[in-house]
């Protein structure tokens, strides 16, 4: 196995156990992705005794302005040193009530402690005792689980996750990041147990599914979700997406597997989180919006509108944040439509520049999204979007350089045209600033102030407006 405790501090933290006589290990987390050679910042050790009291005398060790964060509460206490998160926490020995995933919690020994882990891969210890210093213990033989590529509880499934449901999700998220199989009795255990999920809090579901979305191959976590039924309790919008419909032998495709194909693709283009929401977003209202007609076919007209609206309510009831980011996700929901539609009617000057304008800041994820969307199985088809795609992205750059359109303000403000006329805030204002913008986006004039006062004062004569005399 890997030497794992090669970093100084673990020596230092074996010196403060043996001085405090208090047997401690690493454990968890650490062991695990040390193992698989992942790098890690958090440090999880756990002592026969108190963990808050060796924290401590840790710190002193240290330095004198080491802090000790105590979580009396929850008997633990973090150190953070080098860049490390180190959390000390006693042994201990968990009772589950029914109705909660908070646990009855006693003082236990390493044995007991190693037993309340969830998976075998995270209940290896590491001895940083005298006579024993760098000892594997691994009682579970998650080493071999390590090897395997296997995920599974070290106690009977079925008991892991009735007593704390959250491992469900867990398992997954694991399953994901790690590209782990979920033993078949494990697996078959999250299904029987799925229902309990109803008693963890949204934001550890959430706190999960980011985690998920995140994973260099999200779609392993979405499929595990589905078959397991977790994904019908914590995300029914998204379930609604599967499935295929067929009328006059016409079928229109699984938006679901399609979606987290989607996903995929731009997972290997950006590890933006909110870029993946965007992308598990952008057909959100097929199921809404999904007709037939016997002379097009299954249409979906309207699904990017009624799908921005959707987002707020999906983002309120998983816990997401209200803000900028939401906007973020609900915008390209909203856009994700318009680079495809330029790439089949030909590209003009005028489209490109409504869309740079209404894109803004948003443009080049929505270009990603876009061309992440092209799932087609015919290669003649892809190609041919992909080409139309370049020539998009070329027309946009060649338009930035000349217009400057991007999250440009009018050449001629409001305040100019009320000055200009002598005229209070009013709906000529309001109309004469959208002649300005229709105009340049349209390249009727060119994005600088003396065509834009000159059409102002044009249009403003229209509306029976006449200029002041200065």
């Amino acid at each position: 196995m890997k030497k794992c405790l090669n970093d100084k501090i673990f020596k230092m933290l074996a010196e403060t156990a043996e001085q405090e006589n208090t047997p401690t290990f690493v454990i968890g987390g650490f062991v695990r992705d040390c193992i698989l050679e992942r790098k890690t910042h958090d440090i999880d050790i756990v002592v026969q005794g108190s963990g808050i009291d060796l924290a401590r005398s840790f710190a002193e060790k240290l330095g004198k302005d080491i802090h000790v964060s105590v979580f009396r509460n929850f008997g633990t206490a973090m150190v953070k040193y080098g860049g490390l998160e180190i959390e000390f926490v006693g042994a201990r020995k968990e009772s589950y009530r029914r109705n909660s995933r908070k646990p009855i919690v006693e003082d236990g020994t390493l044995e007991d402690d190693q037993k309340r882990r969830d998976f075998t891969i995270n209940a290896m210890a590491i001895s940083l005792n005298p006579g024993s210093y760098e000892e594997l213990i691994d009682p579970f033989n998650g080493i071999e689980d390590i090897k395997n590529k296997i995920l599974k509880t070290p106690l009977e499934p079925g008991r892991t996750f009735s007593d704390d449901p959250l491992r469900m999700m867990r398992a997954i998220r694991f399953a994901t990041e790690l590209g782990f199989k979920i033993e078949e009795e494990t697996l078959k255990a999250i299904g029987q147990n799925a229902h309990r999920i109803e008693i963890v809090s949204k934001e550890r579901i959430t706190d999960e599914l980011n985690r998920i979305l995140l994973a260099d191959r999200p779609s392993t976590g979405f499929r595990l979700l589905d078959k397991t039924g977790l994904l019908s309790l914590i995300f029914p919008e998204f379930l609604a997406l599967k499935g295929v419909q067929e009328e006059n032998g016409q079928m229109h495709k699984d938006n679901f597997y399609h979606t987290i194909q989607v996903l995929d693709n731009v997972a290997n283009v950006s590890d933006d989180l909110w870029l993946r929401w965007a992308t598990v977003l952008h057909d959100i209202a097929k199921p809404l919006t999904r007709k037939f007609d016997k002379k097009s076919g299954w249409t979906f007209h309207g699904h990017e509108f009624v799908g921005s609206k959707m987002v707020p309510a999906i983002f309120r009831k998983l816990k997401l944040p209200l803000n900028e980011k939401m906007k973020y996700v609900q915008k390209l929901v909203l856009l994700h439509l318009r680079p495809m539609a330029l790439t089949s009617e030909g590209v003009s000057d005028s489209a490109v520049r409504r869309l740079v304008f209404d894109a803004g800041d948003v443009l080049e994820d929505l270009m990603l999204l876009c061309e992440a969307d092209i799932t087609s199985k015919n290669d003649k088809k892809v190609r041919t979007y992909r080409r139309n795609f370049q020539i998009v992205r070329q027309k946009i750059t060649e338009l930035e350089e000349k217009d400057a359109i991007r999250n440009f303000q009018p050449p001629v403000s409001g305040e100019e045209i009320m000055e200009t006329f002598g005229i209070p805030p009013s709906k000529p204002v309001g109309i004469l600033k959208d002649f300005i913008k229709d105009a340049i986006l349209d390249g009727v004039i060119k994005n600088n102030h003396d065509e834009a006062l000159a059409l102002v004062l044009e249009k403003g004569k229209e509306l029976g407006l006449k200029p002041v005399k200065k």
